[in-house]
């Protein structure tokens, strides 16, 4: 199936739209799935580093945000949560792949939390995913096998500033705060 190609500002109007008519994005995998975004008009947002992926955030309402992550071969995110949040992704170059996690044990009152492998998923240009809000753990790969570089989108709803990361050998979770590499196309 050809579907027509969209430049990040098209998208970005496109669900700020959604989101005034939906608050809580029930469209946005769709959405995302039939209105996949140029590479070319992504250029100001993507910033490749060689030690970790990066975040660059292309748009924030107070509704949601899009970022553009950018990721080497063998880069991948912490094991973490949105704190509520909805997130949806799509990829604009490559493929990746998402491991769910749920947790087994948790304390309330210390940093102990004990988790167990779910779910795994590739993702690439036809498969956008979205974060199950009921089980919301993972992490998100761009293993080396898969041989090239690659871009996810990634939609929050609401923007948020914290996350909590696990280990899962320590059996801890510990909050951290969300650090773009760039705003607006501008590096920090």
């Amino acid at each position: 199936m050809v579907l027509h190609m969209v430049t990040v500002e098209n998208l970005a109007q496109g669900l700020t739209a959604a989101f005034k008519h939906e608050s809580d994005g029930r469209g946005v995998l769709e959405y995302l799935l039939k209105n996949p975004v140029t590479v070319e008009s992504l250029k100001p947002y993507l910033h490749f580093r060689e030690a970790k992926y990066t975040r660059n955030l292309i748009y924030r309402t107070p509704l949601f945000e899009l970022l553009a992550l950018c990721w080497e071969p063998g880069h991948q995110s912490s094991i973490h949560n949105h704190r509520g949040q909805r997130c949806w992704m799509a990829i604009a170059q490559g493929r990746m792949l998402v491991q769910n996690f749920r947790v087994v044990q948790n304390s309330s009152d210390s940093d102990y939390c004990e988790l167990e492998r779910t779910t795994s998923v590739i993702m690439d240009a036809d498969h956008p995913c979205s974060v199950d809000p009921e089980e919301p753990i993972h992490l998100v790969a761009n293993p080396a096998s898969f041989g090239s570089r690659a871009v996810t989108l990634h939609v929050y709803s609401n923007p948020y500033d914290t996350c909590e990361v696990y280990d899962l050998k320590a059996k801890r979770r510990a909050e951290v705060g969300m650090v773009n590499t760039s705003e607006y196309g501008v590096l920090l």
